[in-house]
Formats: C-alpha cells, sequence, structure tokens
C-alpha cells in the first residue's frame, strides 16, 4: 500500500488566516495568567461590559417574555412589531418625522451584526468606506469580508495633549484630508457619535460637513450612535439635517448600550426603505432573525422608559456623569493628561509620563509590530492587575504613533469597582517623571 500522506486541515479564507491575534485575545489571556501570581483579584476596565444589570423594568420584562408562546419562536426577519413600533416611537422626537416601522426598521443581532448587514448589503469587491481612526475595531472585518476596501481618514488629538487634560470636542477632522480620500469608488462613510474610544460628539457643523460631501457624491452614510442615550453636551444626528441625508443615512442603535445588557445581543437600523430593504435581505442570510424574548423585553423597556414617572435616561446621565468625576479624579491626582469624553463611557488617559522598569520581559504579542501602548497595558495587568486597552489597535499601523501614549479605560462599573480601580492606580506614582 501506498504510504498515507500527512494529514493537513483545508486552508481557511485568507480573509480570516491572515488576521492578527486580537487586542481583546491578548488581554484576556494576560488577565488570566496574571491573576494566578496577583495577590488581589485582576479588575477589567478594558472592554465595554458592565459589572452590573440593566434596570429591574427591563429585565422584569424579558422575563415575563419566556411565559409568552411567540416569543419562544421565531420573530419575523425585520424584527418584532413590537419592537419596530417602539423604535418608532422611541426615534421620532429626535428625527422630527414619522418612522414608518414596516419599511424603515430592520432588528439585528446586535449593533454589530446591523453594520455588518449594510456592508453586506452595499458593497461589493474593490468599493471603499471611508472611517474615522481611532476606529471600533469590528468595523474592519465587516468591510473587509464582503470585499470592501478601508480608507482611513484619522482624528487628530491637540498638539499639547502631552501635558494638559484636553476635551474630546479637541480631537479634530482634517476635512481637506477627507475630501481628498472620495473616489469614484467610495460607497460609505461610517460616523460614530458619540465616538469610541474618544468620547467625542461629532458637532453639527461637523455632521453637515460629513452630510455635504456625502450627499455631494451619493455616498451612504452609515451612523453609529449606539452611545445616543449617554452623552454630556448637544447631541445631533447626522439623519436630520436636510432630506437629502435622511435619505442616505443608516442610523445604528443598541439595546446593549441602552440599557446595560451586551449579552441581549439585540441591535437595529433606521432609514430610507430603499436603503432598509437591502439590509434586511442581507441580515436574513446572516442569522435570518434575532432571539425572541430580548426583543420583547427591549420593546417594553422602551415603552416603560417612556413614560413621564420614569427618569432612567436622564439617572444614566447623571450617574455616568458622577463615575466620570470619581475615576478622573486619579488622572489629576498623578498628574497624568486625559481627554474627557462628551459622551459615552470610555477615556483614554496619556501615559507618556510612565515608565516601565528597563529591562522588563515582554512577550511577542505585544512586541512584534506592535505599537508601545501594548507594552504598557500588558505591564499594568501584570503588576496592577488593570486591564486596559491599548487604543492602538484602533489605528493603521502607519498611524499608531497618534494613540501609542494613551490607554483606554471603561467606566461602564459600579462605583465600588471604580473605587477599587482608583486605589490600585494609586501604585503607579514611583513609576511616573514628575
Amino acid at each position: 500500500m501506498p504510504e498515507a500522506k500527512p494529514f493537513r486541515f483545508p486552508k481557511p479564507s485568507s480573509k480570516i488566516a491572515a488576521q492578527a491575534k486580537d487586542v481583546w485575545t491578548i488581554v484576556n489571556e494576560t488577565a488570566a495568567d496574571a491573576q494566578k501570581t496577583l495577590p488581589f483579584p485582576v479588575l477589567n476596565l478594558g472592554q465595554g461590559f458592565f459589572s452590573y444589570n440593566p434596570p429591574d423594568f427591563a429585565i422584569k420584562a424579558a422575563q415575563n417574555a419566556l411565559n409568552e408562546v411567540s416569543c419562544n419562536q421565531y420573530s419575523h426577519t425585520k424584527g418584532r412589531p413590537t419592537l419596530r413600533q417602539a423604535l418608532a416611537d422611541a426615534y421620532e422626537p429626535s428625527f422630527g418625522r414619522k418612522i414608518n416601522w414596516e419599511t424603515e426598521i430592520v432588528v439585528t443581532s446586535g449593533a454589530n451584526e446591523g453594520m455588518f448587514s449594510a456592508f453586506t448589503a452595499f458593497l461589493d469587491e474593490g468599493d471603499e468606506v471611508i472611517v474615522f481612526e481611532p476606529f471600533f475595531d469590528q468595523y474592519i472585518s465587516n468591510i473587509e469580508l464582503p470585499g470592501g476596501k478601508v480608507v482611513y481618514v484619522p482624528l487628530i488629538p491637540p498638539p499639547d495633549n502631552d501635558v494638559r487634560t484636553v476635551s474630546s470636542s479637541e480631537w479634530k477632522v482634517d476635512f481637506d484630508y477627507l475630501r481628498s480620500k472620495i473616489s469614484p469608488k467610495t460607497k460609505m462613510i461610517v460616523v460614530n457619535s458619540p465616538h469610541n474610544p474618544v468620547g467625542k460628539v461629532f458637532s453639527r457643523e461637523e455632521l453637515e460637513t460629513i452630510g455635504q460631501i456625502a450627499v455631494e457624491n451619493n455616498i451612504i452614510v452609515l451612523s453609529d450612535e449606539v452611545y445616543d442615550r449617554l452623552y454630556y453636551t448637544t447631541f445631533t444626528r447626522i439623519a436630520t439635517l436636510s432630506p437629502e441625508l435622511s435619505r442616505l443615512t443608516l442610523t445604528v442603535g443598541s439595546a446593549g448600550k441602552t440599557f446595560s445588557c451586551t449579552g441581549w445581543r439585540v441591535g437595529w437600523l433606521i432609514g430610507d426603505a430603499e436603503l432598509i430593504k437591502y439590509v434586511s435581505a442581507a441580515h436574513t442570510r446572516i442569522c435570518f432573525a434575532v432571539n425572541s424574548p430580548l426583543q420583547e423585553g427591549t420593546a417594553v423597556a422602551l415603552r416603560e422608559s417612556a413614560k413621564k414617572e420614569n427618569t432612567f435616561f436622564d439617572d444614566h446621565v447623571q450617574a455616568y456623569k458622577n463615575k466620570m468625576k470619581l475615576f478622573n479624579r486619579i488622572w489629576d491626582e498623578l498628574g497624568l493628561p486625559y481627554t474627557d469624553p462628551e459622551g459615552g463611557y470610555f477615556v483614554l488617559v496619556n501615559f507618556s509620563k510612565v515608565r516601565i522598569p528597563e529591562n522588563y520581559s515582554f512577550p511577542a504579542d505585544v512586541t512584534v509590530g506592535r505599537a508601545k501602548d501594548f507594552r504598557m497595558a500588558y505591564w499594568l495587568i501584570k503588576e496592577l492587575g488593570l486591564v486596559t486597552i491599548p487604543p492602538s489597535e484602533f489605528y493603521l499601523p502607519d498611524h499608531a504613533h497618534l494613540a501609542d501614549k494613551y490607554l483606554r479605560f471603561a467606566v461602564c462599573k459600579t462605583d465600588d469597582y471604580l473605587e477599587q480601580a482608583v486605589e490600585r492606580l494609586r501604585l503607579l506614582k514611583p513609576y511616573i517623571d514628575n
């Protein structure tokens, strides 16, 4: 008999195989390893998941839905009518128009799947998508898997951000540079406001300029507004700026960010019926339908939160203002500048004054092809038991220098958890240049 050939698994797609180990895997593996030797628990301020439950009225709504026969079966591929109706009612005041819940809304398996559905619906091989850096990292694979090409436009931080705390509004778009990146192949622009990780809420003037460019070039605007219930300044929806822009905009929302329930995986897109029908077609082929009981739970939670006597959203914003104040006081104490966010729950902190001991040993995962913020994040996990995210992950390698002195912290934790983190961060004092 001929000698058997060694077994080899079939090769994966080049679109998947070519991807390096992602930042989430690196920090979580490092945290698990660090916990084996640290005398205190590792605190995770890296990923944007909550350390507390959604409001009681949302939990009860989800629990009650499990007792409904229809909520334990497939829902309509575009989403349960009760949820789409509740979304139309919730968004109409800020949109300033009636929203047709049957044709202008599609419910998706989280905002991320909704955006993937939008890119799948409109991108052919080689079509280009403008993305502002830093970016939510899922945008990139979501664009590239359907064959799209990402074109990057950096948000520019103020030049003196090393020496003073700055507002997220001071991170600016170079609009001449943006215009130079528009080509006949440009199909979409992604706008994220409030922005992750900078916390920038794009001003009306900035959105008008982006909108003008989109309308002039017939470009779809994918407006990622998942933090639209958590802003500390004036918030404008780009879809509301003109009828022409309304036709070209897909607005993205998230139950996970709205009600602190990221594990529910319920998101949605709102837009002109002509756009939504193609997003819905792609969504149908990606996952067909979203889980029914948590759609119903979201629908009821939206209705409850809209009642006059329900102060959840106002309380939510005030709670986060307090969390920001509680947590950011440590940076003032340590003399480390940071970007004060106008929205969302992330804080970028400038660590350029922090000195890691010489000859500290790092694994290849955080050195080879990585900016120096990866080493700072690794050291902080291993020595202080604090998980953060190195934001150069959200940049092209050529632009990583714009973020390699920062770390991103998520404050979507209980106040007690944040107090523990503040106490832990005081251990940085011996390593800071004054």
